[in-house]
C-alpha cells in the first residue's frame, strides 16, 4: 500500500451515512456501496441519503456510489463495514474480490447469527484475515449527532497501531475526537451487548420504572458488561472507559437510540414484530441477545439482565413479570 490509502463504505444506513460524512471531510474521494438503487441515484440528484440522516449534504465530486460491492472493494484498501450483523454473510455471499489485502474495519455493533462471532472473528476465521488487518470503530457516538454535528468521540481499535492511527486521523475532525485502542475484542463485543442493555432499560422505561431503577440497571449492567467480556477475553481494560461506560450510556439513555425505542415498546405492550414494523429500523440488540445468551451457556458468566432480556424477547414472557424477579437480582 503506497500513498494514502483508498476507503470505501458498505451499508445504506445511518451509521454508513455518518462515516461517509466524516470521511468525505478528510479524503478527496471515498468509495460508498449501497443495495439500494433509487437512494443511490437519489444520492446522485439531490446529494443526501433519503432513508437516512437526510440532513447531511454531500459534496458527489467525493463520492463514487455503487450498488456493486466488488466495484467498492477492489477500489479500496481500507473497507469499514456498517451494515446490521443480521445481513451480513447475505452480503458477503455476492463478493468474489479477495479481501486478503484488505484492511477490514467493523463499524457493525453485534454477532453475526450464522457463526455466533463477532465480526472482527468472523473475518478472522472465515476469511483468513490476521487481527493486524481488522479493527472495530466504535462510540460512544450517535449516528445522528454526527449529522448534526455535535462534538462527539470515537474509539479505533486495531491489533495494528498505525492502522488504527489512519483510521482514526480520516475520521476526525472538527466536532468528531478520535482514540485508539488495542482491545478489538473488548471493545466490539462492549458495542453488542450495550445495545441488548439499552433495550432493558427501554423496557424499564416502557414499563413505568423511573430514575431511580434505571440508574441501577445502568451500573448493573456495567458490571455484567465486564464479566461477560472477562470471559470471552480476558486482558487489562477499564471498563469505565468511554468505550465501553459511554458507549452504554449514551446508548441506554438517548432518545436517539434504536434499542433503548424498541425495549419501550415492548415494556408498553408491543410484540416484537410489531415494534419493529412500526419502527422500520434495525435494533441490533434483538439479535445480540439471542448470540449473547447461547454464547452464555458456554462462558457461564452471571448475566441476569441478558436472561431477562432473553427471556422476555425469544421466550414469550412477561417483561412485567419478568422486570419484577430482576429487580430482586439487581444491587
Amino acid at each position: 500500500m503506497s500513498g494514502q490509502p483508498k476507503f470505501a463504505v458498505i451499508g445504506g444506513g445511518s451509521w454508513a451515512t455518518a462515516i461517509a460524512k466524516m470521511l468525505c471531510v478528510n479524503l478527496p474521494e471515498i468509495a460508498w456501496y449501497m443495495r439500494n438503487t433509487d437512494a443511490i441515484e437519489h444520492i446522485r440528484t439531490h446529494k443526501h441519503n433519503p432513508n437516512y440522516l437526510s440532513s447531511v449534504e454531500f459534496d458527489n465530486s467525493k463520492l463514487r456510489l455503487t450498488n456493486d460491492i466488488n466495484e467498492a472493494v477492489a477500489y479500496a484498501d481500507y473497507i469499514i463495514f456498517a451494515i446490521p450483523s443480521a445481513f451480513l454473510s447475505g452480503e458477503l455471499e455476492n463478493l468474489t474480490v479477495s479481501l486478503k489485502d484488505k484492511v477490514i474495519f467493523s463499524a457493525i455493533k453485534g454477532i453475526v447469527p450464522e457463526t455466533f462471532l463477532i465480526v472482527g472473528e468472523h473475518f478472522h476465521r472465515k476469511y483468513d484475515i490476521p487481527y493486524k488487518n481488522i479493527g472495530v470503530i466504535t462510540g460512544p457516538c450517535h449516528a445522528e449527532e454526527v449529522a448534526l454535528e455535535r462534538l462527539s468521540y470515537l474509539t479505533i481499535a486495531c491489533g495494528d497501531a498505525e492502522k488504527a492511527e489512519i483510521m482514526a486521523e480520516e475520521l476526525a475532525g472538527n466536532y468528531i475526537k478520535t482514540k485508539i485502542s488495542d482491545d478489538i475484542i473488548g471493545t466490539e463485543y462492549a458495542a453488542m451487548l450495550k445495545n441488548i442493555y439499552a433495550i432493558a432499560a427501554g423496557m424499564a422505561h416502557g414499563l413505568g420504572y423511573g430514575d431511580n431503577f434505571q440508574s441501577v440497571l445502568m451500573s448493573n449492567g456495567i458490571r455484567e458488561m465486564k464479566k461477560f467480556i472477562r470471559k470471552v477475553h480476558k486482558m487489562k481494560r477499564n471498563i469505565n472507559d468511554s468505550a465501553y461506560l459511554g458507549d452504554l450510556l449514551v446508548t441506554g439513555y438517548s432518545v436517539f437510540s434504536r434499542n433503548r425505542m424498541f425495549g419501550n415498546m415492548i415494556g408498553k405492550g408491543y410484540t416484537v414484530k410489531s415494534a419493529m414494523m412500526e419502527m422500520s429500523m434495525v435494533a441490533e440488540g434483538y439479535y445480540a441477545v439471542k448470540s449473547a445468551y447461547k454464547l452464555n451457556e458456554e462462558y457461564k458468566a452471571k448475566t441476569p439482565i441478558i436472561d431477562a432480556v432473553y427471556s422476555i424477547l425469544y421466550e414469550g414472557k412477561e417483561a412485567k413479570k419478568v422486570f419484577k424477579k430482576l429487580t430482586d437480582k439487581l444491587d
